[in-house]
């Protein structure tokens, strides 16, 4: 697996990271333990060095599988968490004061069964905390050798160079596929100024770019995409549109839609790495060829053209989630 600097922060991961929310949260039931930690070493063990996990994402369970996994091998790779939420539960919403950054560090180091966190985010922005106090915050834990680097989460322009000018921002991790480009717009130039890397989430569209979904798609009460607009049966089947593309181009190259969708991605920018999901091992596998392929100018160019004339429907989050996005 080759490798990427994620801006100008010295932090160097693998090119592909793996994102380990839905081994316990947001898809359905939680993966057995065993199998989690399984699935976690088999993706050091093809080139990942990027593991990225939450409190939010159990609470506890993800970050204790994660230390559980990497505890042998910590000294070879990153390991990514993040604060921000009431009792780390989203449902309460957003906690970032400073006594509870402090409480989430040192029960993270102790779940992840580690001396440090290389990438501490905050998760989300909350609009009750003065974002100087939260990133004076991640300095002092960073002054004490308790963290490494700092990174936000679904944050826009101004709270992104306020918190920068406090203590630099190594990374943004925020949605960003073909099935959502908004981060084009504002965020992409802002971080290549400012020397941030980015850490796409969600980069197969919440699985919609694998091909695997269509408008007869039932999703389980417990997978929260049950209630997202642009995974109701008429979105998914206006949507189609964006996965024939993909798909065609897929076939051409004899390669996988995932794949290609993730080779999109990695061409747009040299400090780009994102965190595809998985729960099995053939899934893992195939993501992590898509570090492999190198799309053409033209193919690059004939992927723009085409998704220019596509107008994609639905929202990317139910009211629900929206309200967790403050920017």
């Amino acid at each position: 697996m080759k490798m990427r600097h994620l801006g100008r922060s010295g932090l160097e991961v693998s090119t592909l990271g793996l994102g380990c929310m839905g081994l316990s949260y947001g898809y359905g039931p939680a993966t057995d333990r065993g199998e989690a930690v399984r699935l976690i070493r088999a993706a050091h063990d093809h080139g990942v060095t990027f593991f990225d996990t939450a409190e939010a994402y159990g609470p506890n369970l993800n970050e204790e599988v994660v230390g559980e996994a990497l505890k042998p091998i910590r000294d070879q790779v990153v390991i990514a968490t993040k604060f921000g939420f009431k009792n780390g539960l989203p449902s309460e919403g957003m906690d970032s004061r400073p006594d509870r950054i402090r409480q989430v560090a040192d029960e993270a180091l102790q779940r992840l069964r580690t001396d440090r966190i290389d990438l501490f985010y905050q998760h989300r922005v909350d609009p009750n905390v003065p974002i100087e106090d939260v990133a004076g915050t991640v300095k002092e834990l960073i002054d004490a050798g308790k963290v490494k680097h700092f990174g936000m989460s679904e944050a826009g322009p101004d709270a992104i160079r306020r918190a920068h000018a406090v203590q630099p921002v190594a990374a943004l991790q925020s949605e960003y596929s073909m099935f959502w480009r908004e981060p084009e717009a504002d965020i992409l130039p802002l971080l290549e100024e400012l020397g941030i890397g980015f850490v796409p989430f969600a980069p197969l569209g919440k699985g919609f770019l694998t091909g695997k979904l269509d408008p007869k798609t039932v999703f389980t009460k417990d997978d929260f995409r049950s209630t997202v607009p642009r995974f109701q049966a008429e979105a998914l089947a206006a949507n189609q549109a964006l996965v024939d593309l993909v798909s065609a181009i897929a076939s051409e190259k004899s390669q996988t839609p995932a794949q290609i969708a993730l080779a999109w991605l990695l061409a747009q920018r040299p400090w780009i790495v994102p965190i595809p999901g998985t729960t099995k091992l053939h899934r893992l596998e195939e993501n992590l060829g898509g570090a492999d392929i190198d799309l053409t100018s033209g193919d690059l160019t004939r992927i723009e053209d085409a998704l220019g004339r596509i107008e994609l429907q639905g929202e990317r989050y139910s009211a629900l989630h929206q309200r967790l996005i403050n920017r």
